[in-house]
């Protein structure tokens, strides 16, 4: 009230700081459709009734916390609905969100909206939404050669206890891979593929790489 007070004009009625500060929403009665519900064009989303000065105090608010949820939401759910029932979907958006809130807040309705996962762990901590993630591009960039792939060696899980050179099985799939499309080894970025190679060790059972991205596959 005291800031209001300080931008207002001068020739402000002082009683109208006084009914400010007397405000309450013990007046207000609240309706809205239950979060996650589908919403036809033309329905309200939600009613609210009161003293006009109140509500209108509590209009900006509530529009900002609807408007961006439900925008995310809808966008989610057409994602859900062009990929079908069965795919998993993964909400890796908290880099380009609005801000730490608009980041929680769109983690949490892409997923009431459809998706099945976020990489915002606050997100998972906070609401509970299943966390998931990809390699990070810093860590691809971060390799150089398969010289720095550690460990060299790894034992097969089918029994087999001698030890497989991890390079030299990479290395041949490789060619043969390349041989398939055309391509040459010798083109492939071995920093790229050394990260890749290192992240598939270190995940051997949930192994997701961001291969698009980058020139190894």
């Amino acid at each position: 009230v005291e800031f209001l007070r300080s931008v207002l004009p001068q020739a402000t009625d002082p009683d109208f700081f006084q009914f400010l500060q007397g405000l309450d929403c013990s007046g207000v009665t609240l309706r809205a459709i239950p979060e996650g519900t589908v919403v036809f064009a033309r329905v309200p989303l939600m009613e609210v009734a009161g003293p006009l000065a109140v509500v209108q105090l509590l209009e900006t608010s509530l529009l900002c916390l609807v408007n961006y949820a439900s925008l995310v939401c809808s966008n989610a759910a057409r994602f859900r609905l062009a990929a079908g029932p069965k795919r998993k979907l993964l909400e890796l958006g908290l880099r380009r969100a609005q801000g730490p809130d608009g980041g929680l807040t769109a983690s949490r309705y892409t997923h009431i909206g459809g998706f099945d996962f976020t990489s915002n762990v606050q997100a998972g901590f906070q609401y509970g939404v299943p966390v998931a993630g990809t390699m990070a591009h810093s860590y691809v960039t971060s390799f150089t050669s398969l010289e720095e792939v550690l460990p060299k060696t790894l034992v097969a899980v089918n029994g087999d206890s001698t030890p497989v050179d991890i390079i030299l099985l990479t290395k041949g799939w490789l060619s043969r891979v390349c041989e398939l499309l055309g391509s040459q080894p010798g083109k492939i970025h071995e920093g790229e593929l050394a990260a890749f190679l290192s992240y598939a060790i270190a995940y051997p059972q949930n192994f997701l790489p961001v291969i698009d991205s980058f020139s190894v596959g």
